[in-house]
């Protein structure tokens, strides 16, 4: 026994969740991610520079950032290598003109050493520059009109840095707040793998708010798998305690502000803001503004000054000098880097030669020891000894180390290089020697952290927690943990324990994995988030002293980064595999049908993977052909061919209005097994048992004049689709179409006097424009003679048969029989339905009206039937049997004679027809009609013959059959005064005024006939 149900709600079936859902193709895809993941290096340059509002400092970017010139070898900490050497003396800056002859920005205009490179050109994959001081804002009023209104100085900077690097590089992100401006670019090849780029402002300045003082941040996705984060930022200046503070709730505001949007992975937006900390590789650069302390200034400019002095003449002379060098000097410098070797700055050493003793060894086979160069670090008179000296006062490692700003991993390469701060304007290597004398600093820092950094930073913080609450609740306990090691007893295992490591004083807590500890010289590993192994290696980080047009020397930093990134072409592949993969599983599991038509209705079988749009050329649901009032209907089976429990209900198609499942003139039901095909059930959803089937009947009537006439002239097709949708499975898309079979209704009386004898079906293929291109063929429309001619055959045998038979009756009680449908005696609406059809048909195909009705039908049915489609397809015509043109003509009469009405029949006649002269066709036609229903009218209530020679009284009953008669023509002119004239839209008094006019013209002319 079927168990087939419908529903009025969606049921709640119980069934297993479907396998596959967005995140389980991710995970599937990224099971396979070997696949489709390709290894790719990038190199890439940040720059890092105060411009302190100075004028021209965008004339020096090209030099010192895109190219990497710019730089004194000798003040960086650098060596330079033995080719430059050679031809360097110390009064003498050596230009490398000839030895980077032939070299251009495209090419490889790269400063290599031993250790570190500079790079430029289109080398760099990704060039990104930080700013400060871009504006002057030196005052609350200057920061106000220039933060809301000056967008002068980034289109400069944008215009420069465009200009200096190679053509093709396109921007990746400008972002600037109030003096800082952070500008990044990607090479052709690189700009198509960046993704998800989100920017942050975040003002710390005046007001504790505003953006004198902050960062611009940048957070972008390389190749899909790599997250960056760039942080340009100038923090609170000065340089005391206080001041110090302020710098360390700078970065707590940024850290806490800066909320980039949600990555897009894959085509899935994350759920979440992310923020800094959240990246695989961070980069923090800018005016941090941390000092030296603890030194008096004039001792450090003086240590400092002593170096500069001993490579240079700082005097004017040689100050001339080097700007000279400068001007004819735009080749980069060959270096070689030297890293500090102290193992609390996690500085790399070059290794020192052994001194040898010349006197104690005077073998010549013995190298000489001037020939070995000796390390600067170990050299106390070195540069780069007294930078090692300063820099244990570094306000930022001091802040590192008490965890109060940058300790979380951020890191920091060897510095080689003099303090970047404060210079006098137009000098190398001459520090402050303004009233204030500020100390040399390194405010300008580039710092950079992994997400291993961070990690191992959290890690060990979380180890020393646990140690501290241990320690604590030792404490609690009364166990001294500071006491006699005596009074602990203990067994020590050197295989299992290993060495004691004694761990770090309080005065000095770890940061995690140590800011400063010794670097490895291979690259270091870092696992993304997404868990990929990447490698970074900090190249180069030097300041280009050579740059004079601030008072902070620019910093640059190049960085190798070996990351994995996907290949969209294969990902694409990859996800198309496993999602066919997850498919055929899931739809072991999933509700699933199969849809069959019936194949004797020239249909076809959609199986349960029909899932593309409908298209006008696809087999479905073929209606066949489709004509004016006659229903085609065509049934479909629906079985559950799956494993489980399956709901269903068609739902709203594609592109259509509102909750309608098919357009207005197609109705869809469902017929269960042990109901009759013609049972109607409401459009609900059905459930089925695997196995179950049920059927579902389409069916088209097409009813609406409206939509005759656009399926007449062709702007209207019979093709749609139904979407037949499985609770928790997939759509079914059904199409269906039908052949329109061309109509009489719905055309105008020029379009139909001008249908060829054989009907308008012989037209099938034509539209209105080619039937209008027809010859006249008759004075009025035919199907009017035809439908009035039959009218006319059947009042008279209607009236015949009721006077001999007694069971015929005509209906006396309602006058406007048999063209009032309140009045029809035919009730069974179907067999009527189907009557009319089967007139129309004939009317359309020419045939004969007569025999378009069973044998055995009775004349009154078919009078009735006829009288329907008489007033149906005078309504039909577009342009009426008297047309809005003609009844204006009309009504204007009226009006104009106001109370001088026509009361005589006859002339009320005669001024109608001279009216409609104008237009012979409708005139025809009009008179036509109106005869007809004269003589309807004389059939089933005759007037006495004699009625107009009365001499005395007139004979018994004849008063009765006037009055009749007069009902009768009453009755007529309202049906017909609806359908017969055409008149323009109007509405209230208006409108019943107008059909007053209509009823009074109509009843004046069928009386006048009458009386003839």
């Amino acid at each position: 026994m079927s168990s087939v149900t419908f529903t009025g709600e969606k049921s709640q079936v119980e069934r297993p969740p479907p396998v596959s859902t967005p995140h389980s193709l991710s995970k599937a895809v990224i099971a396979r991610r070997s696949e489709y993941i390709r290894p790719q290096k990038i190199k890439i340059k940040i720059g890092s520079w105060n411009v302190a509002a100075c004028s021209g400092t965008d004339k020096d970017l090209a030099g010192w950032f895109a190219d990497g010139k710019n730089i004194e070898p000798n003040l960086a900490g650098l060596r330079v290598s033995t080719a430059v050497e050679e031809n360097c003396s110390q009064d003498h800056i050596e230009s490398i003109e000839d030895q980077e002859a032939g070299r251009t920005k495209k090419e490889l205009t790269i400063l290599k050493g031993d250790h570190g490179t500079i790079t430029g050109g289109d080398t760099i994959g990704i060039y990104v520059l930080g700013l400060q001081e871009i504006v002057d804002l030196s005052s609350t009023k200057e920061y106000i009109g220039k933060v809301y209104s000056d967008t002068g100085p980034m289109t400069k900077w944008k215009k420069a840095l465009t200009e200096a690097i190679p053509e093709g590089y396109q921007l990746i992100s400008e972002q600037q707040l109030s003096g800082l401006l952070l500008l990044i670019y990607a090479s052709p090849a690189v700009y198509p793998t960046i993704t998800s780029v989100s920017s942050v402002n975040v003002g710390t300045g005046i007001m504790w708010s505003l953006g004198n003082k902050g960062a611009v941040s940048t957070r972008m996705v390389l190749g899909e798998t790599t997250s960056l984060v760039f942080v340009n930022s100038h923090l609170a200046s000065g340089n005391d305690a206080q001041i110090l503070e302020r710098r360390c709730w700078d970065v707590s505001q940024i850290l806490q502000k800066t909320r980039f949007d949600p990555i897009n992975r894959s085509g899935i937006l994350d759920d979440h803001q992310e923020g800094i900390g959240d990246e695989d590789f961070a980069f923090w650069f800018g005016d941090l503004n941390f000092r030296l302390e603890g030194l008096p200034g004039d001792d450090i400019r003086r240590l400092l000054m002593l170096h500069t002095q001993g490579e240079y003449d700082v005097g004017a002379k040689t100050r001339n000098k080097i700007e000279a060098e400068l001007e004819n000097n735009d080749s980069p410098i060959i270096i070689q880097g030297v890293d500090s070797d102290d193992e609390e700055f996690g500085s790399d050493s070059l290794q020192t030669s052994r001194a040898f003793d010349t006197n104690n060894h005077p073998s010549s086979d013995l190298p000489n020891p001037d020939d070995f160069v000796q390390d600067p670090s170990q050299d106390p008179g070195s540069l780069q000894a007294a930078i090692d000296s300063l820099l244990p006062h570094d306000q930022l490692r001091h802040v590192q180390k008490k965890k109060r700003a940058f300790h979380d991993g951020w890191r920091e390469g060897p510095i080689t290089f003099l303090p970047t701060y404060k210079y006098e304007i137009g000098t190398m290597g001459r520090f402050d020697s303004s009233q204030k004398r500020r100390a040399p600093s390194w405010c300008d820092r580039i710092l950079f952290r992994t997400r291993k950094d961070k990690a191992a930073y959290e890690k060990v913080n979380r180890e020393e927690l646990m140690a501290k609450r241990r320690d604590e609740e030792m404490k609690a306990r009364g166990i001294d943990t500071a006491g006699d090691d005596d009074d602990v007893l203990y067994d020590y295992d050197p295989d299992e324990d290993g060495d004691e490591t004694p761990s770090k004083s309080e005065e000095e807590p770890t940061t995690g994995k140590d800011f400063y500890d010794e670097q490895d010289e291979e690259d270091e590993e870092a696992m993304t988030k997404d868990g990929f192994v990447d490698k970074i290696h900090l190249d180069i980080y030097t300041s280009h002293q050579r740059v004079l047009s601030s008072d902070h020397k620019p910093l640059t930093s190049v960085f190798s980064l070996d990351y994995d990134a996907v290949v969209p072409e294969l990902r694409s592949k990859i996800q198309a595999e496993a999602a066919r993969e997850l498919d055929k599983a899931e739809n072991e599991g999933r509700p699933g049908i199969t849809i069959v038509m019936d194949h004797s209705q020239n249909a076809c079988e959609t199986s349960q993977n029909v899932d593309t749009p409908f298209t006008a050329h696809e087999e479905g649901i073929n209606l066949g052909s489709v004509s004016f009032m006659k229903r085609k209907s065509r049934s479909l089976t629906i079985a559950n061919t799956s494993q489980v429990t399956s709901a269903f209900a068609f739902v709203e198609r594609p592109g259509a209005s509102g909750d309608e499942i098919g357009p207005l003139w197609l109705n869809v039901r469902f017929i269960s097994a042990d109901e009759e095909p013609s049972a109607k059930q409401n459009l609900k959803e059905v459930v089925l048992e695997p196995g179950e089937t049920i059927n579902c009947v389409v069916e088209a009537s097409i009813d609406d004049i409206g939509l005759v006439q656009a399926l007449n002239n062709g702007t209207m097709k019979l093709d749609d689709v139904l979407v037949l949708r499985v609770t928790e499975g997939r759509d079914h898309f059904v199409p269906f179409h039908g052949t329109w079979m061309q109509t009489v209704f719905g055309r105008s009386i020029d379009e139909l006097i001008r249908i060829p004898e054989s009907g308008i079906r012989s037209l099938q293929t034509s539209t209105t424009s080619i039937i209008s291109t027809q010859p006249i063929r008759w004075s009025a429309p035919r199907e009017l003679f035809k439908l009035t001619e039959l009218i006319e055959r059947l009042a008279e045998r209607v009236v015949a048969d009721a006077s001999m038979l007694n069971a015929s009756q005509v209906p006396k009680e309602s006058a406007g029989w048999p063209f009032e449908s309140d009045s029809w005696l035919l009730q069974d609406a179907n067999v009527r339905e189907e009557y009319a059809a089967a007139v129309v048909d004939a009317l359309d195909s020419s045939g004969n009206l007569g025999s378009a009705f069973p044998d055995v039908t009775p004349a009154i049915e078919k009078l009735e039937v006829v009288a329907q489609t008489l007033v149906l397809w005078l309504g039909s015509i577009t342009d009426g049997l008297v047309t809005e043109a003609l009844w204006t003509k009309l009504e204007t009469d009226i009006i104009s004679r106001g109370t001088r009405q026509l009361t005589d029949a006859e002339e009320i006649k005669a001024w109608v027809l001279d009216v409609l002269s104008s237009s012979p066709n409708h005139n025809i036609a009009f008179v036509f009609l109106s005869s007809t229903l004269n003589r309807v009218a004389d059939f089933l209530a005759p007037l006495p013959r004699t009625h107009l020679s009365w001499k005395k009284s007139p004979p018994e009953g004849s008063e009765a059959r006037v009055e009749r008669h007069r009902a009768i023509e009453k009755a007529y002119a309202d049906i017909f005064a609806k359908v017969v004239f055409r008149t323009r839209d109007v509405t209230g008094k208006e409108k019943r005024v107008a059909e007053e006019r209509k009823r009074y013209i109509l009843e004046s002319f069928l009386h006048a006939g009458a009386r003839k």
